[in-house]
């Protein structure tokens, strides 16, 4: 899924891979009277970062009122958790939810559901997996291309060596060449695994540090994908200066910790996907919040900032924070792609089951 494309020559391509999937979406109703399956194997087959970066821009750029994507629902049990996210995106041929739960063995499965706004029709369960994984990176280039105000390649340092930290690196070298990547995760076979890794796909330099305040110092972006095992922070205020920028996705729940007090002060800026679930429902804003820091007067939606609406001028910003909880409407948008994709190359089959209609 991180294997760098040729942006250049893909992203000529989007208008066209776009105007293919509209055929299918028109088509879709009339190909399937059952819903189909879309597995992690699809998706990963017919998404890559150039279009999926280009629909997520595309969503951020439209007026998103409140009800298109309300508030996330969490439901709680003993060492259990289950998140639903909602939403109905405007002039889309889907809307849908996506719905995923934590067991007591810490286990975790996504689905997503896509229903067809016409008709009400359950069209497609996604598996949402690597849904997951591109819509945030993506979403956290966009922002990274709007924030970074140099056009020189990139000095990227990376607290994380897993998923998130690999599809950011990806999604962000579709958007800006990279210089350098350092990367920190504790345990050393998983960050020398990811420098091999991404080094040898990118072709750009890629070393494992030993601490967080070695791959973060003096880069021109710094990424945290990670949170420990004990909720301790694992960014540091002291390790940034103005002129950097910050991506941090990893802290979306109250007991989640991932950048500490001191990082959420020094930031001028924070720039959300969705505003009020960054400053209620983030660890870290919380924290910062009871800490005394005046979070509210940071905080920018990514709707305001690339549609022009925001009294702030954003080019004065010393040093800006992207921070993602992750929305539905970004599911929503990522998964219809994909669904596209799959119907116009036969990838997507119907599943031997049927719902029960109710008018």
């Amino acid at each position: 899924m991180i294997a760098r494309a040729d942006c250049t020559s893909k992203c000529n391509m989007i208008e066209v891979l776009d105007a293919v999937g509209d055929t299918a979406s028109a088509v879709s109703g009339e190909a399937f009277s059952r819903p189909v399956f879309l597995s992690a194997e699809t998706v990963m087959s017919v998404l890559d970062w150039p279009q999926v970066i280009a629909r997520m821009r595309a969503i951020y750029t439209v007026p998103q009122g409140a009800d298109v994507s309300p508030p996330r629902v969490v439901a709680r049990g003993e060492a259990v958790a289950l998140r639903a996210l909602v939403a109905a995106p405007a002039d889309h041929k889907f809307m849908g939810a996506k719905i995923f739960g934590r067991g007591r063995n810490r286990g975790m499965e996504y689905v997503l559901v896509l229903i067809d706004q016409e008709n009400g029709r359950i069209a497609a369960l996604v598996d949402a997996n690597p849904i997951t994984a591109f819509r945030t990176a993506a979403t956290s280039a966009v922002a990274v291309d709007r924030l970074v105000k140099t056009r020189a390649p990139l000095v990227v340092g990376v607290l994380g060596s897993g998923t998130e930290a690999r599809s950011h690196i990806a999604a962000i070298a579709a958007v800006r060449a990279l210089k350098e990547i350092r990367v920190y995760s504790p345990t050393r076979e998983n960050r020398e695994a990811f420098a091999a890794e991404i080094g040898a796909q990118l072709g750009v330099s890629c070393m494992a540090v030993e601490s967080g305040r070695e791959a973060i110092v003096d880069a021109d972006l710094a990424i945290a994908a990670s949170r420990s095992h004990d909720e301790q922070p694992i960014l540091l205020g002291e390790w940034l200066k103005p002129g950097m920028m910050v991506v941090s996705v990893g802290s979306t729940l109250p007991e989640q910790r991932e950048a500490d007090t001191a990082a959420i002060a020094a930031c001028d800026l924070i720039v959300c996907d969705v505003v009020d679930e960054v400053r209620d429902e983030s660890g870290d804003m919380i924290a910062a919040r009871r800490d005394g820091v005046a979070v509210d007067g940071k905080l920018l939606s990514l709707n305001d900032l690339l549609r022009g609406t925001a009294d702030i001028d954003v080019d004065a910003i010393r040093l800006p924070m992207f921070k993602s909880v992750g929305a539905a409407i970004q599911d929503i948008a990522a998964a219809e792609l994909a669904y596209d994709l799959a119907v116009a190359r036969g990838l997507a089959g119907e599943m031997p089951i049927a719902f029960q209609g109710k008018s």
